[in-house]
């Protein structure tokens, strides 16, 4: 790898008392890291990913055990409710967020990439599926 990038995302205010948590690794061999039971505030998932030295697009370019997808549709989940290990809830899901907006020039500028996306669904329940809209990522800047 040439370099690692932070990349946060902001899960707001998702319903209470359902765990969310940051899945790495794909198929069935994965791990839901960071879990967190909701309160009904907002929630923060911060991980790195590489960079890959010599890519021609940003997204073929982030590589880690938290993307997935092939190198075009480059994405992260999050799990939700017994896909995060809450073994008594009533919620079984995944919230994919998907790595499209990334630049090689937001990569290059070596801060802090963030996301902010809606925790609760239309049903009132945990947002599920491909985020709709999405906003996107956003550079911010780290002061030393």
């Amino acid at each position: 790898m040439d370099r690692e990038l932070t990349l946060r995302i902001i899960l707001e205010r998702p319903p209470k008392g359902v765990d969310f948590g940051l899945q790495k690794g794909r198929g069935s061999a994965y791990e839901t890291v960071q879990t967190q039971r909701s309160r009904g505030k907002d929630l923060e998932f911060e991980f790195s990913v590489g960079v890959k030295a010599g890519a021609g697009k940003a997204m073929q370019a982030l590589v880690s055990p938290f993307v997935q997808g092939s190198a075009g549709e480059r994405f992260v989940y999050i799990d939700i409710g017994t896909c995060a290990g809450q073994a008594d809830s009533c919620w079984s899901r995944r919230l994919k967020i998907p790595l499209t907006g990334i630049t090689m020039d937001m990569i290059a500028a070596r801060g802090i990439l963030e996301a902010r996306v809606s925790g609760t669904g239309k049903d009132g329940g945990p947002s599920c599926a491909t985020v709709k809209p999405f906003d996107g990522w956003k550079s911010l800047r780290v002061s030393l």
